[in-house]
């Protein structure tokens, strides 16, 4: 029962469900790509992404300096459980849409600027 309440507790944070939800719509993404569609600050990013891999709703990997993050390939069944019961959440665009297009503005200012590093929206 404890492991299925830190699940829960882990997504009792709507800032790790827009997480969750990046990673369902796009993939695998880098903590500067999370941050950007966020518009949040690289520690508090990397804190919820943190809390999210311990609970194994997420799993990282290195690429360089980066740390990339993605929906585990292999969970086990509880976790593999809410992320289906969630996928069509995530799905929905509309709710997400503002974290979409920040995230989408942020790639395009990234490749014309070369910069690995979010320029601030504002």
């Amino acid at each position: 029962m404890e492991r299925i309440a830190g699940l829960y507790k882990a997504l009792s944070e709507p800032a790790r469900l827009h997480i969750l939800a990046l990673l369902v719509r796009h993939g695998e993404l880098c903590v500067c790509d999370v941050e950007a569609a966020l518009d949040a600050t690289q520690s508090k990013t990397s804190r919820h992404l943190r809390y999210l891999a311990a609970a194994g709703l997420v799993q990282d990997r290195r690429d360089g300096v980066r740390v990339l993050y993605r929906i585990p390939e292999e969970a086990d069944r509880d976790v593999t459980r809410i992320l289906d019961g969630f996928a069509p959440f995530a799905a929905d665009a509309s709710r997400y849409r503002a974290d979409d297009e920040r995230l989408r503005a942020w790639r395009v200012r990234r490749a014309l600027s070369g910069a690995d590093a979010p320029v601030p929206l504002g």
